[in-house]
C-alpha cells in the first residue's frame, strides 16, 4: 500500500460515550477485511502516564506486553483485535511536553520560542504518525480522549486539523456524539450534536462521518436532519444504539455499514463483507448459557467497575469458553471482618482477590483467602491477590501470626513478602516496577500446567513485592507448592495447594492477555472449576 491512512475518532456532548469501543469495533471490521490496523489513544491529562493515577480517577492501568503503563481502553483495543499494543499506542500530554522540553534543553530549537503552535503540535503529530511508519499498517486508528470544547484537547485537535491538510485523503475523522431521549417531550434531540460539530468546525474541522450514540432507534428523518445541519452526507450518519453487551458493538457497526463508508471514503477497496463467525460463536455461547455459577470479587475498588476492567472482561470470555453465565459480586474488602467474613462470603462458587496496592482492605482480603482456603473454594489470587493467600497461609498453618508483607509491615518479623532486590534503591514511583511480560516455567502436573498445556509461559507484570524466597521450603512442606517460577531469578510466579479443589494465585496479571476469541486459560479453568454440572 502506498501510504498508512489515518483515521481520528473525537468526542462530544458528554465524555464516556464509547470511542474506544467504536475504535475497536472499526479495526475489527477493517481487520476482518484482510487490512493491517492499530489504534492508538491520545490522552489530554498531564501525567506521564496513568501509572501513579488512583483507580478512582481513571480506571484501572493497563499494562502492555514491553512494560508500559497505559490508559485502560488499550485493553479494548487488544481484545478485540487479538494484537500487541506498546508505548506507542498511547501518547499523554505529558509525554508531549516532556519531549518537548527535553529537545528545548538539548538546543534542538536554539534561538527560537517553543510555543504550542507549531512545537507541541509537531510532537503530536510525530507520535501520531511514528505508529504508522513504524509496522507500516494499512490503517491506524486515534482515538482523541476527552470532549470537543475541552481545553486541554485543543491541541490535539490542532493537530488534527493540520495533518488533514497536510495529508488530504489519507486522513478522516469519525465525531461520536450524543443524541438524548427527552421523555417529558417524547423526542430524541439532535441540538447537542449540532452543537459539538459547530464546536468542532471552529476548530478547523470537519468530521467526515458521525456516529450517534442513542438510546432509541434513529428515524430516516433524524439522520437527514443531523446530516443538513452538520454538513454530512446522510449515509454517514451511524447510529450506535445501547446493547447488552460491548461485543455486539462490531456487528452492529457492520450492519450499518461504517467500515464500508471509512473505506470508500479513503479510497480503499472495500473487499468481501466478513462474516465474523468466530465472534458470533462467541456471543451465542455468552447469551445461551447451560450453567450458572457465582463468584465473589474481592477488592477496594468496587465502586469503580472500570478499577477491575480486564479482570471483568476476563470473565466475560471465560464464561462463554465454559457457557456459563457468571454472576460476579463484587465485595469490598474493607467490609470484611473477623465478625463477619463467613456471612459476607456465604453462598459463592468461587473468589478472586484482586491486585492493589497499600494496606486499606488488606485484612479483608486475607479472610476472604483464608475462607476460600478451609472451605475448599475455588480460589484466584493476582498479584497482591496471591501475596494474601501467602501471608494468610503462613499467619494460619504455618503459625506465624505476625507474617506480612513488608509492603504493609516494615517491622514484620516474618516478612513473607517482600521488597523486590532491584526495587531496593528506586525511589520514583512512575514507571519504575517490574512491568511487561516475563518468563515463567510451570510444573506439570498442576493446576497451571493443566490449563496451559506448556512448560514456558510469558505473563505480564506490574509490582515491586514477591514471595520471599527464604521462606520457600517452609511452604512447600506445608501445602502451599511453587508450582511456577522465574527461570532467571527464581522469583515465585505461581502458588497453588493440591490438597485444594482449585486453589491457585499467580504474581503476573493474566487478565491483561485474555481476549474475546482467545479465553485466557487461567480464568477459563477457574471458572470451570466453580461450575456445578
Amino acid at each position: 500500500m502506498a501510504s498508512t491512512k489515518y483515521i481520528f475518532v473525537t468526542g462530544g456532548v458528554t465524555s464516556s460515550l464509547g470511542k474506544g469501543i467504536i475504535s475497536a469495533s472499526l479495526a475489527k471490521l477493517l481487520q476482518a477485511r484482510g487490512y493491517k490496523v492499530t489504534i492508538q489513544k491520545l490522552d489530554p491529562y498531564i501525567n506521564i502516564d496513568p501509572g501513579t493515577l488512583n483507580p478512582y480517577e481513571h480506571g484501572e492501568c493497563y499494562v502492555t506486553e514491553d512494560g508500559a503503563e497505559t490508559d485502560l481502553d488499550l485493553g479494548h483495543y487488544e481484545r478485540f483485535l487479538d494484537i500487541t499494543t506498546s508505548q506507542s499506542n498511547n501518547v499523554t500530554t505529558g509525554r508531549i511536553y516532556q519531549n518537548v522540553i527535553n529537545k528545548e534543553r538539548r538546543g534542538d530549537f536554539l534561538g527560537k520560542t517553543v510555543q504550542i503552535i507549531p512545537h507541541i503540535t509537531d510532537e503530536i503529530k510525530r507520535c501520531i504518525k511514528l505508529l504508522g511508519s513504524k509496522s507500516k499498517f494499512d490503517v491506524v486508528i486515534t482515538e482523541i480522549g476527552g470532549t470537543v470544547g475541552d481545553i486541554e484537547s485543543l491541541p490535539y485537535i490542532e493537530a488534527l486539523r493540520q495533518l488533514r491538510w497536510e495529508m488530504g485523503k489519507n486522513v478522516l475523522t469519525i465525531h461520536l456524539t450524543l443524541v438524548p431521549y427527552l421523555k417529558a417531550a417524547g423526542e430524541l434531540k439532535t441540538k447537542p450534536t449540532q452543537h459539538s460539530v459547530k464546536m468542532l468546525l471552529e476548530n478547523g474541522v470537519q468530521p467526515d462521518v458521525l456516529v450517534l450514540r442513542t438510546e432509541h432507534k434513529l428515524t430516516k428523518d433524524i439522520k437527514k436532519k443531523v446530516a443538513l445541519f452538520c454538513n454530512v452526507e446522510q449515509e454517514s450518519v451511524i447510529q450506535s444504539i445501547d446493547v447488552n453487551t460491548i461485543y455486539e458493538v462490531p456487528l452492529l457497526m457492520q450492519e450499518e455499514k461504517l467500515d464500508e463508508i471509512v473505506l470508500k471514503k479513503l479510497g480503499l477497496p472495500v473487499k468481501e463483507t466478513p462474516a465474523l463467525e468466530p465472534w458470533k460463536e462467541f456471543l451465542r455461547r455468552f447469551k445461551n448459557p447451560k450453567y450458572k455459577t457465582t463468584i465473589g470479587l474481592v477488592g477496594k475498588y468496587v465502586e469503580l467497575a472500570d478499577a477491575y476492567k480486564s479482570i471483568i472482561e476476563s470473565f466475560v470470555h471465560a464464561g462463554a469458553a465454559n457457557e456459563c453465565e457468571i454472576d460476579l459480586k463484587l465485595i469490598h474488602s474493607e467490609n470484611i471482618k473477623n465478625e463477619n467474613y463467613e456471612s459476607a462470603l456465604k453462598g459463592l462458587n468461587g473468589i478472586i482477590i484482586a491486585p492493589g496496592f497499600g494496606h486499606r482492605g488488606i485484612e479483608g482480603k486475607i479472610l476472604a483467602a483464608k475462607f476460600a482456603r478451609e472451605n475448599n473454594i475455588p480460589f484466584l489470587g493476582i498479584c497482591l491477590g496471591m501475596q494474601c493467600a501467602v501471608i494468610e497461609f503462613a499467619r494460619n498453618v504455618l503459625k506465624m501470626d505476625e507474617a506480612h508483607s513488608s509492603e504493609m509491615n516494615r517491622t514484620t518479623p516474618f516478612p513473607v513478602i517482600d521488597l523486590m532486590e532491584e526495587q531496593k534503591g528506586v525511589t520514583e514511583k512512575g514507571g519504575t516496577m517490574r512491568l511487561g511480560g516475563y518468563d515463567c516455567v510451570v510444573k506439570k502436573g498442576t493446576n497451571a500446567y493443566k490449563a496451559y498445556k506448556k512448560n514456558l509461559i510469558v505473563e505480564r507484570h506490574r509490582h515491586r513485592y514477591e514471595f520471599n524466597n527464604a521462606y520457600f521450603d517452609d511452604f512447600e512442606k506445608a501445602g502451599m507448592k511453587a508450582t511456577g517460577l522465574n527461570p532467571e531469578t527464581g522469583l515465585v510466579e505461581i502458588v497453588e495447594i493440591p490438597e485444594h479443589k482449585w486453589f491457585v494465585g499467580v504474581q503476573f496479571h493474566p487478565e491483561y492477555s485474555s481476549r474475546v476469541i482467545k479465553p485466557h486459560p487461567i480464568f477459563v479453568e477457574f471458572v470451570k472449576s466453580t461450575i456445578n454440572k
